[in-house]
């Protein structure tokens, strides 16, 4: 197997190397893994492309490159110059917090794996969710670790069923407690904890200039039952189904009476 990585925390990120370890495991001995992440942190930049612009790329050492771009810039970068050959998976991550829940939108770690998605990759975005009983151990990305690889080939093992248009795409989030206390993998909604996720806030230089500082609401807070973030909170993986497909179907029929 020939698998792709990446992330939004960048290439020197210890997420980065749990996934990794993770990819060679599941590649085996006759596998391979590229790596081709972002020269600086990237949070935050969803699914951007650096389209008005170039990207300058950097080899590190062998099958493993930075990119001075998006997430979405890295896996476009590996598949149309890194790779001689298309890979048989990407995987993106592994996220330091937790991309549940509206954090979703927002998020590079996802917007690599939709870009490899859209390109007709079977793709899965992975993310380690921190709270208490996680923050402060030795390794932070215990959980993801130990309970990475058999969450990949769920994955793997459940396909990546196309629809007329839009290819599927994994969001996975491993919970914030340490690796014994995992209760189980869940496939779930995306959930969401409410209007309003992220703020900004002004705040004054000592030269005076203004500052902008955008910061979100607790993530300790729960969304509706049986979704991501709830199920991450009480223990578990969650799994979530994923298309680029943002129309809301539900408003179709509404509008048309309208239009008539």
């Amino acid at each position: 197997m020939r698998i792709l990585i990446t992330n939004d925390d960048g290439i020197m990120a210890p997420g980065l190397a749990v996934l990794e370890e993770i990819a060679t495991k599941l590649a085996g001995a006759k596998g391979e893994v590229w790596t081709v992440a972002p020269q600086f942190e990237q949070s935050g930049v969803g699914h951007c492309i650096s389209y008005t612009k170039p990207v300058l790329v950097h080899k590190f050492e062998n099958r493993k490159y930075a990119v001075e771009g998006s997430p979405a810039d890295c896996v476009l970068t590996g598949l149309y110059d890194v790779l001689a050959d298309p890979p048989d998976l990407i995987l993106s991550g592994i996220n330091k917090g937790n991309n549940s829940a509206e954090n979703t939108v927002y998020s590079g770690t996802i917007g690599a794996a939709m870009e490899g998605a859209l390109a007709g990759i079977p793709a899965i975005a992975l993310s380690q969710f921190y709270g208490p009983k996680n923050s402060n151990l030795k390794d932070t990305f215990e959980a993801s670790r130990v309970h990475g690889l058999k969450t990949i080939k769920a994955c793997l093992k459940a396909g990546f069923k196309r629809s007329q248009n839009y290819a599927l795409f994994y969001n996975v989030n491993f919970p914030p407690v340490p690796a014994e206390s995992v209760l189980g993998l869940k496939s779930v909604a995306q959930g969401y904890r409410g209007d309003g996720a992220f703020k900004a806030q002004a705040t004054a230089a000592p030269n005076g200039r203004k500052f902008i500082f955008v910061h979100g609401r607790p993530q300790q807070d729960p969304t509706q039952p049986e979704t991501d973030a709830a199920v991450n909170l009480a223990g578990y993986v969650s799994i979530t189904p994923m298309r680029a497909d943002l129309t809301a179907h539900d408003q179709l029929a509404s509008l048309d009476a309208v239009l008539e």
